[in-house]
């Protein structure tokens, strides 16, 4: 993937004659998502694969790490850039970006689903048609508890699940180990695809894999998030769903009934607050209306 970066920015040297300054600003942009690429893809990945949902995966990190929206916005025009000339030297077939719009300055989070959403969803795959039904809603269910990523949510072994104790432990960001607990639902979820519905036979690199394709493998970020806008299409929810917006509602929704922000810091894994802060805007209303009920002169 160096290769390609490497004669896109001597064609941005040459043939355009930009600055050194502008050169390192395009390296700086189009190395983070080599980075991201390289810590999501399990196997060694080429451009020629990469598709419009890790570009999309890509911005939902940047998300994570608290990245103005300018920032992003900069850093995807430096990526369309790059795979418009990888498309016309005939580096790659197709163009992941074609579809994927910049971030506008200002641009607010992924919009929270609604409680009442969350129940659709998970209510919509009671019925349990397929094995990978019942692991779909596994993962819906164990996501939202949890509000984990959804590169740790495909990463999780069998070991990280306490049934038990119901908790869940994840390595995130910066090798940073998390234990969270979840709630009953979301353990007997769990606890009933592990029983019943996870492939006995798995790949001998993926034997320890919590959920699983049903060719025995680890199912893929993306494969995720197809099962995920399936899911959301048969509960009638007409906006499209991305994994992040469940943890984006994970973390709304505990803000709403009146957790913490340290608190849902710890739990999301942010190393800083002020990533966590970008949350509160979305609860400016609740923030009113507890702030009326508590005042005496309100």
């Amino acid at each position: 993937m160096i290769t390609e970066l490497e004669t896109f920015l001597n064609f941005l040297a040459v043939e355009r004659g930009m600055s050194d300054h502008t050169l390192a600003a395009y390296r700086n942009d189009i190395s983070a998502l080599v980075d991201f690429l390289a810590d999501e893809k399990s196997s060694r990945p080429d451009w020629d694969s990469v598709t419009e949902e890790d570009i999309r995966g890509f911005l939902s990190d940047l998300d994570d790490r608290g990245y103005a929206p300018s920032t992003k916005s900069r850093k995807i025009a430096s990526a369309k850039s790059f795979f418009k000339f990888m498309k016309e030297e005939r580096i790659i077939e197709n163009n992941p970006l074609t579809e994927v719009r910049q971030p506008r300055a200002g641009q607010s989070l992924p919009k929270a689903l609604t409680i009442e959403e969350v129940d659709r969803l998970l209510d919509v795959g009671s019925d349990k048609d397929s094995i990978e039904d019942v692991r779909d809603i596994a993962m819906v269910e164990l996501m939202y508890a949890a509000g984990l990523r959804v590169s740790e949510l495909v990463g999780l072994d069998l070991r990280d699940v306490d049934l038990d104790t119901g908790t869940v432990r994840t390595l995130g960001k910066g090798s940073k180990v998390r234990v969270i607990p979840i709630y009953d639902d979301a353990i007997e979820s769990v606890a009933s695809y592990i029983t019943y519905s996870r492939p006995i036979h798995a790949r001998s690199d993926d034997e320890n894999a919590l959920f699983l394709n049903r060719r025995g493998g680890r199912l893929t970020r993306q494969a995720y998030w197809l099962r995920l806008n399936k899911l959301a299409t048969k509960a009638g929810i007409s906006s499209k769903i991305t994994p992040h917006m469940l943890r984006h509602s994970f973390a709304t929704h505990l803000l709403h009934g009146g957790a913490s922000i340290r608190h849902v810091q710890e739990l999301l894994g942010h190393s800083s607050i002020a990533t966590t802060q970008i949350y509160t805007h979305l609860t400016n209303e609740h923030v009113r209306s507890e702030y009326a009920k508590a005042h005496p002169r309100a």
